[in-house]
């Protein structure tokens, strides 16, 4: 979609917006930069913050890891739609290209195994796209993610900043990509668990983590759902869904709740039918 003042406005509250204005006009964007349609930028606010928009998604699906948990788009997102609006960075997409066609196929793959040995994310997501075995249980998966929590604020038990989960629902996103849903279901069976087990740590960004949690909440009874459902599978679920009410976090017993019902009425109707 065009990126224009008025469809910024469609966004984010009045206020937001006067925010998002004062934020571009004060030189906060520290880095922008733009591959095909997806934009990523560094605003500065009480700390650097995260943005991503996709100029060519319906609403520019934005992402920021402010604090931020009122309605719609923050002022970092604003503030660097506004920009693109006025001045959008170039397209690095066919430097990106060329680099690739350049490259000397030794080296490239030398670059890219570096990588994957060090970035765990990343090297779970190349196996998934080319075809291998997912490599992670629940167990380990929800570990990679507990590490998240206390590698935020490892001086304190409390969390008050949110936490980028994107990659995880990234690694499901590729997952589901490929028909691969009891995969896609452990990641995020994973968030759910680890969500559950870290939200009482929460103080602050509630609606963050909240949106994240039945996110992952609804993609995991979605997986289950899916394709070839098996009638022991969806008891296994609904029982680990039953169990979460009663031993998790309490303000979460409720969803939980939900969701055993949404997935033994969804078997339901799929054996009856």
């Amino acid at each position: 979609m065009d990126v224009t003042e008025g469809a910024v406005r469609e966004i984010c509250t009045d206020a937001v917006f006067e925010r998002g204005e004062r934020y571009l006009a004060e030189n906060r964007i520290l880095d922008i930069h733009r591959v095909d349609a997806t934009v990523a930028a560094v605003v500065s606010g009480s700390r650097q913050y995260d943005v991503r928009v996709d100029l060519e998604a319906d609403g520019f699906d934005p992402w920021c890891d402010c604090p931020y948990d009122g309605p719609e788009a923050c002022k970092h997102v604003v503030a660097v739609l506004l920009r693109c609006a006025d001045d959008c960075p170039p397209d690095e997409g066919d430097r990106l290209d060329a680099a690739l066609k350049a490259a000397d196929a030794d080296d490239l793959r030398d670059f890219l195994r570096e990588t994957l040995a060090t970035d765990a994310a990343v090297r779970e997501r190349f196996f998934t796209r080319f075809g291998e075995s997912s490599t992670q249980s629940v167990d380990d998966l929800r570990a990679a993610i507990n590490r998240q929590f206390e590698e935020t604020n490892p001086d304190y038990f409390v969390v008050f900043e949110p936490i980028d989960f994107s990659e995880w629902f990234d690694l499901a996103s590729e997952y589901l990509d490929q028909g691969r849903y009891a995969s896609a279901a452990a990641v995020y069976r994973a968030l759910v668990e680890s969500l559950d087990d870290n939200m009482e740590r929460v103080d602050g960004a509630y609606d963050h983590f909240s949106q994240r949690f039945t996110r992952a909440l609804d993609g995991y009874v979605d997986c289950v759902a899916a394709e070839d459902v098996d009638a022991e599978e969806v008891a296994d679920a609904v029982a680990f869904l039953e169990d979460r009410a009663t031993s998790g976090t309490s303000l979460l017993s409720e969803h939980f709740e939900r969701a055993a019902m949404e997935l033994e009425e969804t078997f339901t109707e799929w054996r009856d039918n």
